[in-house]
Order: structure tokens, then sequence, then C-alpha cells
């Protein structure tokens, strides 16, 4: 990142959100624009983030709006939702002492500051830090908006005039010049720090794909291709090498400017030279080996006669006084000057997307041997609290509660102060996560003094940087209850899914604390913000709501009982009485657990909140009840390590859409009997309910229009549409699966737009018709009244006259009664629970199998099976449940890589649970031996692997000395060192037994590998990423039974794993699915307005980063390319890869799937060999990522055989292409449309081959699939037909030719065959089809038509209704509309 702007937060401790939320580094909306060339480097500048009221602003302020609208007084908002926010950029003049005037692009939003920022980034201007702007003479102040300045108009002159310097301001210039000097260097992003990560997609395309597309000519292109992949990537190959996932690039290899830069040992300057104006003192040695000392002065920088042991603060002759660092080194080294103008380009010409920094650090479980360099900064900043700004903000430390809580207080009326308000909150947790993390080492490490410290370790408690921190462990036996230190270890994942969940309702007036659980050195810790006040007080004094001993004493509060009113229906929570030790009736709206305390502040705290969501049955076996049969058959209930397992917040969310879906066919099943019954009296009821089964659901919600809220209506009727087990199944479409980093469960913001997925969408439409006490309206008729309460009764409705499901989480928690008077409600709840612990089971997991089966998912590696389990609400204890269930699937064959990522996720995950403990009685000292011990047993096939113990003597004398402040853990320090492989291999399949009920058959990891296909470089992989273990990238001999494959040099670091919240930007999110809606209706200029909406408000909030903009931005590229825009879709895809590897990691799978469109949009760019290299790219990662039998890469393995065809690379092509063909069989059936491409595919290459034969038993196979799947009229068939005919002719012509030949010998007349190399149009037609890109040539008509049709359809289903429709089924049109797949 460019400097990291340390003069921002000048605004922070008084909180003053608008300074904050400008957040002046990290803006690069409008900055990066300005300084780079591509001026379109982060999505349109600040001054497009509008609303343009296009077109798009009415269906969204209707329909979308109400996803906040539990929000207080979010439904009054809408009207007033069309503030246009754009006011046109304008362009000024800047001036700069030594340079051309230049001139900039600027928006009237943008801060004074952020023009600051562009000339840091500069390339002429880059080494200036301390200056202002000036106007007519005027200073502008740097918190001011231009367009409050007066007299700044289009083509004003700005001058740049160079202030005296500060302490502060010299040392942030010392700062700035070294990230400069390092700007290139990717150390940071190995080491995981300052949001820095990799990127290594400008290796594959030399540069900027822009420019490469102009400089080199179609024609002469296909001659110098090099098409052969390296040996590891073809199909087939068993050679797995590590080293390839991370590049070597030569601009890494840093240009040396400096030798050393430093500060002085003789700093700070005593009182006589600071009266000289001496500010401090830097010792530098030059490239050629020139030692310099120099004096900081307010007048800028000179050399002084001082040298290492002599102190002569005078001023050398001559003394180069320079105002920037850079003047006066260049004068002092040529070296310095011509490498650092060197290194300035370089950094200049990198896209934007590789250097800005990341929302979240991102660490990459591999790393090369990297020199460690001197840097004066580096140093200073390990040992001061420095965290983020500390010592550029007054006031030093952040006050980090006031500021969540500010935040989320701003203002939320219109879009504008919404933006600002999501800004903020986003820019605060993300600053606030890194603050945590790096407290949470500081603790592990040892490092921070405890509250308590004559505690013992596991006890201790601390306050680092106003963050409380503690450890996860059952201390003062808290839980022994329900299930000590395993309870302890997940109490804080709960507590932050519950904090998660409250924070997106988001109801003014309740706050929950910063929460962050990080994981690091095999401890857990928890790190939050702290209530003012609470310090002071005992916890007794302050709880005024809940309970501090788990409903022994239990009191509750009116104000807090109002507050949580307001999310019991988004949270599906029900209000309930428990008795406190006096036998009292106390009425609660949350479990007994959560705790309200009213802070110093006078603000309204809850805390605890690990039990926002109702127990899991299957887990939590109780005396006297029974789970119901379903449950029973697949062995529940079963004892858990702990009582505090609960459902997930997508699966409470699915069984109420569930239950909705039960509820409005029962309704309507009988609604029709009436009718049956009394023809007559019916009349009222509209005409539309027809006997068949699916219409009738319409009745009930069109009587009640005026009552509920259009969108959330629309929402939950699409849903009758489907059948039931396909809406339980939220589908991943909705929000692209990129969008939704933890698997989409931050509903309540974008409950109205994710259909499937909906939260209040089914309880409200009825819901609030009767809360509203309107319920005469649609129910007037008793008849109607009675069927209603029929269904509500049938579907445990809380309510009589309406559908509201609601759980108690407190039903089954040990300790709670509940008043006698309740008896009849909590057998209610009690059966509610068993029926979700039942749905969980018999439909969740059983759609979850059918989606894997016709591939809607498609996990390739742990994370995304998790994202994948936890969308329809399973939890990851339930893995052993699934793989069984797969297991007896008939269609087990077609599931291969299902089974296999999963089983290879319950390895990793055993061996991390043991990993966890093992850690715990490692000393420091011994950690990378420990790790690497670890690895050997986990891993390797050498059987004895030994522990190299640190050296005796060292650790004798040690051992002594530290005996007393030992890091938490203890125990004997060795006990790790006599580990075997096959005690670590015991322990893992006892682990699979006892934690996930599941029989691993090995007994050793090769055993494992042999038995479950598994790869050992996935299994490494995802031990890694798991464990937060850093390795040395390198080709380990993971097979080799004479000696261990890691040594301890190979353990290079460990990383922290950090679990947060991720505020959502919500108004750019409900865009963003509106135009998705759009473009599946087949409105893709409408769309693509709305998504490029939907991306201006992303850059609005999170910064230019950010996983959702790379869903985003993906979705552009594809419209992009679908409406013949290539070079914009190329543009845009390159984006969204460097995004993906950046925010992700670089061989996540998303990253692997973009890569892959990118490779497509540089084929049709003509940029073959770059189409290629991606491709071949692509196909590494997911070799190493998920091997190579997985359906995905029959898609990848198709497209290389197609580009290599298209380069007349037969050979290689027909390898690729036949693989992709066996892939297919295997994962689709040989009678899949799909198999029936790939047999075609591989015909056309054969044909080019001239061998004919083969070609046509290939396309035989196809039209056979084709004839049997679609019948002989379909076009497919046809045109499969027309080429055959074709193939035959040619294979005779070949004949007669060959006959002619052996008659008459060389004298024979030959006839000219045809070999036709395939054209470059059709290939890539072949392309699009398999990546799912379907072109229809209309004519004007054609679309007239279709656009009448869809409306006419619109017109049908109520108004609004398609919008949601389209994301479930793609209206039919699938030949006539590019769907994205």
């Amino acid at each position: 990142m460019v400097s990291k702007t340390d003069d921002i937060p000048a605004s922070v401790p008084n909180c003053n959100a608008v300074d904050l939320a400008e957040e002046g580094g990290e803006t690069p909306d409008s900055k990066e624009t300005t300084s780079v060339k591509d001026p379109c480097a982060c999505g349109h500048s600040a001054d497009t983030a509008v609303m343009n009221g296009n077109g798009a602003q009415e269906d969204e302020a209707e329909s979308k709006q109400d996803g906040g609208g539990d929000t207080d007084g979010g439904d009054e908002s809408n009207e007033q939702e069309v503030i246009v926010i754009q006011d046109t950029g304008f362009t000024v003049k800047i001036q700069a002492p030594g340079t051309e005037p230049f001139d900039l692009q600027v928006s009237p939003q943008e801060m004074v500051q952020e023009i600051h920022q562009v000339l840091m980034d500069r390339e002429d201007t880059c080494h200036r830090t301390c200056f202002s702007l000036q106007l007519d003479g005027n200073v502008l102040d740097n918190f001011a908006e231009l367009k409050s300045i007066e007299g700044l108009l289009e083509g004003s002159l700005l001058k740049v005039v160079e202030e005296p310097y500060t302490v502060r301001e010299a040392r942030i210039h010392v700062r700035h010049i070294r990230d400069l000097l390092k700007s290139l260097d990717p150390s940071d992003s190995y080491n995981g720090v300052d949001c820095n990560s990799l990127s290594f997609l400008s290796l594959f395309t030399d540069g900027d794909l822009g420019d490469s597309g102009k400089r080199k000519k179609k024609g002469s292109e296909l001659e110098q291709i090099d098409c052969t992949p390296p040996e590891h990537i073809l199909p087939g190959s068993k050679d797995r090498p590590l080293v390839p996932l991370q590049p070597q690039n030569k601009d890494w290899k840093p240009t040396l400017c400096l030798k050393v830069l430093t500060m002085s040992g003789w700093n700070p300057p005593p009182g006589n030279r600071k009266m000289h104006g001496d500010l401090m003192y830097l010792y530098m040695v030059t490239v050629e080996e020139r030692h310099i000392s120099i004096t900081a002065s307010t007048r800028g920088f000179y050399l002084n006669q001082s040298t290492t042991y002599t102190f002569n603060p005078k001023p050398a002759n001559p003394s180069f006084l320079s105002h920037s660092l850079v003047e006066l080194l260049s004068q002092i080294s040529p070296a310095f000057k011509k490498n650092f103008t060197a290194l300035q380009k370089k950094r200049v010409q990198r896209h934007p997307f590789e250097r800005i920094a990341t929302p979240f650090q991102v660490y990459s479980w591999t790393a090369p041997q990297m020199d460690h360099a001197m840097d004066c900064v580096r140093a200073e900043d390990a040992y001061t609290s420095r965290l983020g700004y500390e010592e550029h903000i007054p006031g030093q430390t952040r006050d980090w509660n006031e500021e969540l809580q500010t935040t989320r207080e701003l203002a939320r009326k219109n879009l504008p102060e919404r933006l600002l308000r999501e800004r903020a909150i986003f820019k605060v947790h993300s600053d606030f996560a890194a603050a945590a993390t790096r407290g949470a080492m500081a603790v592990i490490d040892g490092n921070v003094m405890a509250i308590n410290p004559g505690e013992e370790t596991r006890m201790q408690m601390f306050i680092w940087n106003n963050i409380f921190f503690s450890l996860g462990f059952d201390v003062r036996d808290h839980y022994r209850e329900l299930g000590g230190d395993a309870a302890a270890h997940a109490a804080p994942t709960n507590d932050l899914n519950g904090v998660r969940a409250y924070g997106a309702v988001d109801v003014e007036g309740l706050y929950t604390l910063g929460t962050v659980v990080v994981d690091y050195r095999g401890y857990r810790v928890t790190a939050q913000s702290i209530i003012p006040g609470i310090l002071e007080r005992e916890q007794e004094q302050s709880v005024i709501y809940g309970s501090i001993d788990f409903g022994k004493t239990v009191v509750s509060h009116t104000k807090y009982l109002e507050l949580l009113e307001k999310t019991s229906r988004p949270l599906k929570v029900q209000k309930h009485n428990v008795l406190n030790e006096k036998e009292e009736s106390v009425e609660l709206c949350s479990s007994v657990e959560c705790k309200g305390i009213i802070g110093n502040d006078g603000r309204h705290y809850i805390l605890d909140l690990l039990r926002t969501f109702p127990p899991d049955l299957n887990f939590l076996p109780v005396e006297g009840e029974d789970v119901p049969p379903e449950c029973v058959r697949q062995g529940f209930p079963r004892q858990h390590r702990h009582r505090l397992a609960c459902l997930r917040q997508d699966l409470i969310e699915a069984f109420v859409e569930h239950r909705y879906l039960l509820f409005m066919k029962m309704a309507a099943l009988q609604l029709m009997q009436q009718k049956a019954n009394k023809e007559n009296k019916v009349a009222a009821l509209p005409e539309t309910s027809s006997p068949a089964l699916k219409a009738p659901p319409a009745p009930l919600l069109t009587d009640n229009p005026e009552s509920s809220t259009d969108s959330s209506e629309t929402s939950t009727e699409t849903l009758t549409e489907s059948n039931a087990d396909a809406a339980a199944a939220p589908p991943t479409e909705a929000a692209p699966k990129a969008a939704q980093p933890d698997g989409a469960h931050t509903t309540p913001t974008q409950e109205a737009a994710t259909p499937t997925t909906t939260t209040n969408g089914p309880s409200e439409p009825v819901a609030t018709a009767t809360q509203n006490g309107e319920c005469e309206s649609p129910l007037e008729d008793p008849k109607s009244r009675e069927v209603v309460l029929n269904a509500c009764k049938a579907v445990g409705s809380i309510s009589n006259t309406s559908f509201d499901i609601r759980f108690n989480p407190d039903i089954f928690s040990p300790g709670v009664r509940f008043p006698d008077d309740s008896v009849e409600d909590i057998q209610k709840q009690k059966q509610l629970l068993k029926d979700a612990a039942a749905f969980l089971v018999s439909c969740q997991i059983p759609s979850l199998v059918k989606d894997c089966l016709d591939h809607s998912a498609l996990p390739m590696d742990g994370a995304t099976l998790t994202e994948a389990l936890h969308q329809r609400g399973i939890n990851i204890r339930y893995l052993g449940n699934v793989l069984e269930f797969v297991d007896k699937t008939p269609a087990k064959a077609q599931l291969e890589h299902f089974y296999r990522i999963g089983i290879c996720e319950l390895i990793t995950r055993c061996a991390k649970h043991f990993f966890k403990t093992y850690l715990q009685g490692v000393e420091l000292s011994a950690l990378s031996a420990a790790v690497s011990h670890f690895l050997n047993c986990f891993l390797s096939s050498f059987a004895d692997a030994v522990a190299h113990l640190p050296t005796d003597e060292l650790v004798s004398r040690r051992k002594n000395r530290k005996r007393k402040n030992r890091v938490p853990g203890g125990g004997d320090n060795t006990a790790w060192a006599s580990l075997t492989p096959s005690e670590l291999w015991k322990s893992i399949v006892s682990e699979a037994q006892s934690y996930y009920h599941f029989t691993l058959y090995c007994e050793s990891v090769d055993l494992a590998v042999e038995k479950y296909g598994l790869q050992k470089i996935t299994l490494l992989r995802e031990i890694s990423i798991k464990a937060g273990i850093q390795i040395l990238i390198k080709e380990y001999n993971f097979d080799s039974r004479h000696k261990p494959a890691f040594t301890e040099e190979d353990i290079l670091n460990i990383f922290p794993v950090v679990k947060h919240v991720n505020p959502k930007a919500s108004d750019a999110f409900h865009f963003f699915q509106s135009g998705q809606a759009k473009v599946q209706q087949g409105f893709l200029k409408e769309g693509c307005e709305l998504i490029n909406e939907a991306l201006n408000l992303f850059n609005n909030v999170y910064g230019a980063m950010h996983v959702e903009i790379c869903a985003c931005l993906r979705l552009l590229a594809r419209l992009n390319y679908i409406m013949g825009d290539h070079a914009e879709a190329l543009s845009n895809q390159q984006k969204a890869v460097l995004m993906s590897e950046r925010v992700l990691g670089i061989e996540h799978p998303n990253t692997i799937q973009e890569y892959m469109h990118l490779a497509l949009y540089c084929f049709a760019n003509g940029q073959l060999s770059t189409a290629l290299k991606l491709l071949y790219r692509a196909r590494y990662l997911m070799l190493m990522v998920s091997g190579e039998d997985h359906p995905e890469m029959a898609l990848l393995d198709s497209n290389i055989g197609l580009v290599l065809h298209g380069v007349m690379e037969y050979d290689l092509s027909l390898r690729f292409l036949e693989n992709a063909l066996a892939i297919n069989s295997k994962y689709h059936g040989p009678r899949s449309l799909k198999v029936a491409l790939s047999h075609h595919l591989v015909a056309r290459v054969y044909e080019s081959k001239a061998e004919f034969r083969s070609a046509l038993q290939h396309e035989k196979e196809g039209y056979t699939i084709y004839k049997n799947q679609v019948g002989e009229a379909h076009e497919k068939t046809k045109e499969s037909s027309e080429y055959l005919k074709y193939l035959t002719q040619q294979a005779v012509a070949l004949q007669r030719t060959m006959n002619e030949i052996y008659k008459n010998g060389s004298n024979a007349s030959i006839m000219p065959l045809k070999f036709t190399a395939p054209s470059m149009a059709s290939v890539l037609e072949q392309l699009n089809i398999i990546n799912g890109i379907i072109f229809i040539p209309l004519s004007q008509k054609d679309l007239e038509n279709l656009k009448a049709e869809v409306q006419r359809r619109q017109q049908l289903q109520e108004a609004g209704r398609s919008d949601e429709l389209a994301e479930n089924s793609p209206l039919e049109l699938e030949d006539k509309i590019p769907i994205d797949d």
C-alpha cells in the first residue's frame, strides 16, 4: 500500500464519523482512479457513487427496502430514497515545486486529504509528505470537502507548498520513504502484515492485459506459441509439485537503493540542538558504502558531521539541505538516484489491485526463504504498542468500544447516510479485527501483563489497547455442567454467531460488543471491546437483565424487553417466562445466559449471546425425551463433547421457510375443499385459484395485499411454486458464491433480497397483518379463520391467526425452569425443536447431496465444503452423517469427489483437534521442531519419525530460569517429542469415531491415501490452513521410508486463525440482486446498469477490495462479454482475478474459477498464449486443491483442449478432451448431454487429424445420446446427424484417394483433400457453449417479442413477483437468454 496516511485519523478519538468514514488512505475509489493510468482501476471513481434514479430505483425502493426495514423507521425512509448524490467531477491543476503543472480529476465529495494521498502516490511527487495545498495563497483544510471550498472551480490551480517539519511529520516522512523503498518487496505479504497479500496473475499475463491486446497482432501470434504444458499439468500425471504454487517474480528481487536506513543512536537531540531546530537524527549507508549521518530539522534534511562514535551535529560542508530525503540522497548517491527512479516506475506500473491493502489480513501457508533485511520502522513498530496509527493520533490508544458504537448510531434515513454509516462501521470493524489479532498474539506470546497476575495461567485475563482478552478454558468451573473446557472452547464461536445475528438485525438502541475469536498456537483467545465502567463494578451489580449463573438468579428489565422484542421476529426468538430461585416468574426475550448491562455511557449492551439459537437435540440427549424416528434411524441423539450444540441460523431460516410452504399448502387445500363445497359463498375469493395444487397458495396472499409488505410476499410466494425440498436448500445463485464469505448467514440485512434464505420473508406477510391489528381484512369469513387456525396448529405456529414460528432458546438448558402455566407452550416448543432436528437430518442433508449430484453445489476443498454445509444450516459435527449418507446413496460413484473432500476434511479436522492440545505443551524455543515433528507423524511415510530436540545445554539453562512465568499450558515440555505416527493416526481414528461418529479405516497416512484416494499435498494444504502453519515452499518427499519429510527449518511461521463479524453493504447488495434478477429475465442492459450501480456502492462502503466486489466484477465481466464488449470484459475479469487472489488466497477455489473465466475472455480477445497460460495455472491449482478426479476438471480440460485445438496442437488437445470425456461420463452418467458434447469435441479434433474412423465413432456416441435424450426433431440431434454425414463423406473421399495411390503409385492424380484448421470463431463458439454462455442471434423483432413475453408473464404473476422468481427458475428461457451457470 502507499503510505499509511498517518495523518488521517486525527479525527478518530472524537469519532467524528464523517472524517473517519473518509478513511483517508483507504479510499481508493477516488484516489487510485486519479493516480493510475487505468481510469477504471477501482470501479468508477467516487464521483459516480450515485443513485441515478434510473428505473433501478423504483423497484428498489418498494421491494428491497424492508430488508433494512426492520430497523426502526426504515420503512418511512423509502419515499425520500432517490436522493441523487451525483455531483459531476471536475478537473483542477496542481503545481508542485520542480514539476510541470498537471491536471487531476476530483469529485466534490472528496476531502482535500485525498488529493494529498494522490500526490504521495504519484511517481513525480511521491517523495513529498509535508506540504499544504494552497488556492490563491489560502491554505486548504485537510478535512474539508472540496465542494465546501470557496473559489475552487473547474481549472483552478492548486499549489503544493512545502511546510516546516515537526517531529511527527519527520517520522511520517521517514516511514513513507521506507514504504516507497519496499513497495515491491513481497515480504509483508508472506509475513501477513499490514493487510498485504500475494497475487501472481501479472506473471501469467505479462503485465497488464489491456495493453497486450493492442500490442500483439492477432495473425502473427499463432506461430509463436509454445503450448506444451509442464509435465505435471498433463492429464494422468501423479506428480504434485509445490514450488509452482508461487512462481518467481523477477520484480521482487528488489533493486537496492540504500543499504541501511535507520534511526541514529544519538536520538533524541539534546536541548541545545532542539533549540536549533533539530528534530531527530538518521544513520544511513549508501550502496556505494558511504556511511552518513543526517539531521532532520524543521527546514528539511541535511548531512551533519557525526560519526558512529562521535557526536557532531553541525552541518557538513556541503550540507545538501533538502526538503525531502529522496532529494538529499539523490545528490549524495548516484546509485540511489538511478535505482529509486527505476523502482518508482515499476511501482506505478503495477495494477492498483496488486498493492491496495485488503480489509482483513490474508495469510499464506507457503513462503520462500526470504532474506531478513534491516528495517528501522519495522523494529520500532514491534516494540511500541503501536496499532495502526497510535502515535499519529492525539490521545494515543483508540477507544474501540466508543468507535464501534458511535458508528452504529449514525443516521440511516436515506441512501447517502446509510452509505456513510456502513462505510464507517466496516472500517472500524476491520481496524478492530486487526488490533484484536495483534493483541491476541501478544497475549499468547507472553508480551502482555495479565490483569490478575496472581492466578494460574489458564485463568488469566488481559487488557491491551482497550481490548479485553480471555482464554478459552473453563475457569472457575463456569461451564462444568455444560462440558468443561470443550464448552469453553465452543462458547466464543457461538457467542460470535450471536453477535453477528444481532448486529445484522441492527436494532437502534441495542448494542453488542466488538468480538473477535483468535486461534493461535493451540490457544483460543476471545477479544472484546470493553463496556465503559464494567471493570469498576462487580458483574452481579451491573447485570440488570438475564442471569449470571445459568438460570438460578434471573432478572429482567422493561427497556431490554422492548429492545429485544424488536429482534424476536427476525431472529425467531420467542418471548417466554422462566422461574428464578425465589420461584418468581421472570419474562425474557432471549436465552437466560444473555446478559443486559447498561454501561456508564448509558447504552444498553447485551453480551454472552452463546445461546441465541435453539439447541440441537440430535447432539443433546435429554432423559425422558425421544427424538423423532428419522433421527433415531441415523443413530441420534448422540452425546457431544459439550452441551452448547445449537442449530445454525441458516437452518432456522430454512426450517421456517419449509413450514411456511406446508402452511400455505394446507390452507390452500382446505380453502379449495370449502370452495368445492360452497361455490356460491366463495365469490369473494379471487378466481385465480385453480384446482391445481400449484396455484392455490396465491388466494391466501392476494386476499391481504394491503396488509403486508410487497416484497417479502413475493419472495415467499415464489417458493410455493418450487417443491419443498428445493426451497429448503437456499441456492447459491441468489448471491454468487463469492459474495457469501460466511456462508451467507448474515441474513437479516439480505432478507428480502435472498429469496430462499428469507428471514422474515415467510413469517412477515401474514404476521404483520395480524400484529398491526388489521386482522379483519383478510379473514372476515369465519370459515377462512378456521382454515388458518388449523394450518397454524399443524405447523406449530405460536399464533393462531397467522403463520409465526419462533423458538424458545432456553428449552433443555440445564438449570432453567419454566412456570407451570406455560406447560402446554413448552411442550409445543419441545416438539418444534424435535421437528427442526428431524428436518436437518431428513431434508437438509439429502438436499445437499442432491445438489452435489446435479452439480448445483460443487465443493472443491475443505473451505467450500464447509460453506456448502453451512449454507444449508448443517453444522460440521454432522460431517460423519453426511458422509454415511453419501456412502449409502445409489449414485455413490457420481459423488466420489464429494466423499473424498469430506474424508479429507474429517481427517484434517481430527488432526487439528489433536494438534491444538499438542501445541499447548510446547515451549516457544521448541515450536518449529514440534510442528515439523507433528507434520512428519501426520504425512510422512517414514515410520519412526524422531523429533529433533533443541540442543540440550540451552534448554536446561532456560528451563530453570523461566519456570515461573511460562505461557499458559504446561506439563512436561518435551512430551511432544514422544509422539509417533501410529499413535497420531490412532488418535485421528478415535477422534473421528467419538466426535463425528464416523469409522475411518486407516492406521497410517499411506493407508488413508490408498483407501480414500487422497493426496498428501492436499492434506498438507488443509491442515496448514486450519492450524495456521506456514511452511517453506520446496518439494517435500512424503513417501521416503528413510528420512522424514519435514525438518524444523521447513516451518517458517505460525499464524493466527481469526473469526470476526463481516459487516455488510446492504443497499449495494440489494442492487446486486436486482441486477442479477434482471439479467436472468434477459434485460441485460438494465441488469448491467444495476450491477454497475452496486459496484459503485460496494466501493463506497468497502473500499476497493472485498469478496463481494469480486462477485460483482465477475458478473459484470460476463455481461460485458455477452453484450460483445470483450475488452471491457477482460478488464473487469482481470480485476476480479486479482481481487480474488488478494482477498481469498492464490489457490482458493473461487480464484481458480476466476482464472478460467479470464482465460475465455483472453481467447475471445485473440490472446491465445495468455489464455493457455491462465488455463494451465488453473489446472495446476485445481490439481493441488482437489486432484484430477473432480467434475470441474472436465470443464477445465474441455477449455484447454479447445484452445489447443484452436492452435492446431491436436495430440495434446486430445489428451485433455479425452480426459474431460472420461470425467464427464463418470460424474454426469454416460447418457448425459454433457457427455454428448464431449464426444463431439473429441470427434472434431480427430477430424482435424484426418482420423475419420475415430471421429465417426465418437460422433455416433454423441448422436445416440442426443437422439435418446432430446428426440430426433431437436436441433442438436439434427446438427449431429449433419456432422455425421459430413464425416462419412470425408472418410470416403480419403479412402478413394488412398486407393488411387495404391493402384497407380506415384503418377496417381490426387484430389486435393480439405483438411480444415479449425477457425477461431468455431472454437470460441464451442468455448462459450461449454462455459454456459449461449448467444442467440436474435433480430430486433425477436427481442421485442421476447420482452413482450416476459412482460406478459410479469403481469400474470403479481407485480414484482418475477424478480424473485427469476432467481429460482430462469423463466424457461434457457435457450434464449445467456444464463450464468
